[in-house]
């Protein structure tokens, strides 16, 4: 099999996706920043070192993703002024969503607001953090408190006709919260979370936005790690406690042998095609035809190597046939 770098380099550029109502041509895949927010937060991933995470974008828009999806919360700050520094060193200019209304205080602790004067000052943070006049996707990251919703997305719509935002959207909103905000402005996208481990949104809310046509860019669509082919019982039990896995459901018995057995399978069907698990995990996930594009993580240049060919890799149906029938022996 080619090197990562000669098929990059040898290959046809991955066929972009239009997000729902935008002129945003999305690769299949973007790069996601959570992780590189760090630790030290309530939902962290332990320590990362700042070049690590510079040099890991950079690896990402090289081999040709063209989009950044991170969010204010994300190391309390931290993870925007990553990619703002990224996004110097590489001079390359991808489209950048981020999110609003998880603050935090002088004691790290994290509230919630969609109030109209905290998302103005949330905003004016972020375009300062990311070193940009304009963010090409603003999303409401969690619909909390819920009757603040429509105050919130009165407050994006706004930021959209003052052009300091271009697209707006909404993140982990149910179908009632997204018609509620229909009625104020167009809702560009919704981010939910979607994979093996975590298909709820099939059942609803992916149809309800394939039918407004709504874009969608699924996050964790590996589920946080769990289905790269790198986890297991002993490196969960390893994880540093300003890891906020160690406290998820999935990464514990007895959905954790399960989830690892799963893997096992991914890894079967990707050996084929000289893939990892993990893009196989993608690859389900954007069979789904809702789905615009996923958001997935990386802390390390080798990371994004292996994650890659999901800019092209496809399930046959015969493949998904195989990874279907396993959930139903094992709902």
């Amino acid at each position: 099999m080619a090197s990562i770098e000669g098929m990059a380099s040898t290959t046809t550029p991955p066929q972009t996706r239009t997000l729902g109502n935008s002129d945003l041509h999305l690769t299949p895949i973007g790069f996601g920043a959570w992780a590189i927010g760090g630790g030290n937060w309530q939902f962290g991933w332990g320590s990362q070192d700042d070049d690590d995470s510079v040099r890991t974008i950079e690896r990402a828009l090289d081999l040709g993703i063209n989009w950044i999806d991170t969010a204010a919360v994300y190391g309390l700050g931290r993870s925007e002024e990553v990619v703002a520094r990224a996004l110097k060193n590489s001079g390359k200019r991808p489209y950048i969503f981020t999110k609003c209304s998880m603050r935090w205080d002088d004691k790290r602790e994290i509230y919630r607001s969609l109030k109209a004067a905290s998302l103005q000052e949330e905003l004016e943070n972020s375009l300062r953090r990311l070193q940009v006049e304009t963010i090409d996707l603003y999303q409401i990251h969690w619909p909390n408190p819920d009757e603040e919703i429509e105050e919130g997305w009165e407050t994006l719509a706004k930021f959209q006709q003052q052009g300091k935002v271009r697209y707006i959207g909404v993140s982990n909103f149910n179908v009632d919260q997204i018609r509620r905000a229909q009625k104020i402005a167009p809702v560009t996208s919704l981010q939910p979370p979607y994979s093996l481990v975590n298909p709820a949104v099939e059942k609803e809310i992916l149809p309800y936005c394939q039918q407004h046509k709504i874009g969608v860019i699924n996050y964790s669509p590996m589920a946080s790690g769990l289905l790269t082919g790198k986890m297991t019982a002993e490196r969960v039990e390893q994880m540093p406690d300003d890891d906020w896995r160690r406290r998820n459901p999935n990464f514990q018995e007895p959905k954790l042998s399960r989830n690892l057995k799963l893997a096992e399978l991914l890894r079967e069907i990707g050996s084929g095609h000289g893939v990892e698990p993990g893009v196989v995990a993608i690859a389900w996930t954007l069979r789904n035809p809702a789905v615009t594009a996923a958001i997935v993580g990386a802390r390390r240049p080798d990371q994004v190597d292996g994650i890659i060919p999901a800019l092209h890799f496809r399930l046959s149906d015969e493949e998904a046939r195989r990874i279907d029938g396993f959930l139903a022996e094992h709902p």
